[in-house]
């Protein structure tokens, strides 16, 4: 199989799944909004009901009340598009989301009222935060990892064991607790709230934004440094037995071409496929880290989605996350095609 037509089935794949979540998913938020527009309409015309006049009506002719009232509810009912058939309510949502027509919030949020606006917003932010920290923690795992399969059963080794099983049995929310405590309330070296100051424009606001951004950081490397190295050198080790490892050996290779140019390029596939998986994790952010951070990313723009019900801005955020998913999937398959061509013939 060529390589075109191996990317062009993937992307393929990918697309006929974004359609399928996408309309698996607008069945749920159609329902749930709904759910959502027959309460507000009861609300409303609930609080209209209380006007003065609308009392007076009440009071001297319930016939007219009761009529207005049907009224109000069915020009509501229009205005939340209740008036249309359920499924064309689905498919019209479907449509729209594939399109990145998402509608807007119902209050704003990072001072922007339109959800692909907001989503732009809180991207780039949990980017700059779990991305970072999955090349810092790709960087110093596979340092690690490498060092610590050199010298398998030695005292490094035992000290990374430890090190991988303390730090990723830790809660990411319990460390970041821990350190906001510790490094802002008693050492006041950071800010306890990652959230960047909306006064500040241009360079004063980047500056501010990275500084109040290392805290987080740290917390994220912490927690995820020790698996990724565990993982690594588990993996190393056993390319490091390998027949062709012990022939570069014999032949008088250097240890360093053997460690870096054989072995490491022999172990990609699986590290590449942790590189690229913790990078799909990132894209998403965590909902509790950010949540504990109070950092606008991805992952607290989720938590306000679901604490203020806002069914236009969860469905953005959920098709997003799902495109962003599947587009790095696609560059995986990319990469280990590239790595191992046997996959790309499924051999």
């Amino acid at each position: 199989m060529s390589f075109a037509r191996y990317l062009g089935i993937r992307i393929f794949n990918a697309l006929l799944v974004l359609i399928f979540v996408t309309f698996v998913v607008s069945i749920l938020f159609v329902k749930v909004a709904e759910d959502d527009a027959k309460t507000r309409i009861a609300e409303v015309i609930n609080n209209e009901a209380r006007n003065p006049a609308i009392l007076r009506l009440k009071a001297s002719d319930p016939e007219a009340f009761e009529k207005w009232k049907s009224n109000r509810e069915e020009q509501l009912r229009r205005e939340f598009e209740l008036d249309k058939p359920f499924w064309e309510r689905v498919i019209s949502k479907t449509k729209n989301t594939l399109l990145l027509n998402f509608g807007n919030a119902r209050s704003p949020v990072f001072g922007e009222i339109k959800v692909s606006k907001i989503i732009e917003k809180a991207i780039p932010r949990t980017v700059l935060l779990f991305t970072t920290a999955q090349i810092i923690i790709t960087f110093i795992g596979l340092l690690l990892g490498i060092k610590a399969a050199q010298k398998a059963g030695k005292f490094v080794d035992k000290l990374l064991s430890v090190l991988a099983m303390l730090t990723a049995s830790l809660p990411m929310w319990w460390v970041g607790m821990v350190f906001i405590l510790a490094f802002s309330f008693q050492l006041g070296i950071f800010p306890a709230s990652s959230l960047p100051n909306p006064n500040l424009e241009g360079f004063a606001y980047y500056k501010d934004l990275l500084w109040r951004m290392v805290l987080p950081l740290i917390t994220v490397v912490f927690v995820s440094f020790g698996g990724w190295a565990y993982t690594t050198r588990n993996i190393m080790i056993s390319t490091m037995h390998e027949d062709f490892i012990t022939v570069a050996r014999a032949k008088g290779v250097p240890e360093n071409r053997v460690i870096y140019g054989h072995a490491l390029k022999a172990a990609s596939p699986p590290i590449v496929t942790n590189v690229i998986i913790g990078l799909l994790g990132s894209l998403g952010g965590a909902i509790i880290t950010e949540a504990v951070f109070n950092w606008p990313g991805m992952g607290r723009l989720y938590w306000v989605a679901l604490q203020q019900s806002e069914v236009n801005l969860l469905m953005g955020v959920t098709y997003v996350t799902v495109a962003l998913f599947l587009a790095s999937m696609i560059i995986a398959d990319v990469i280990y095609g590239y790595l191992d061509p046997r996959v790309r013939v499924g051999r």
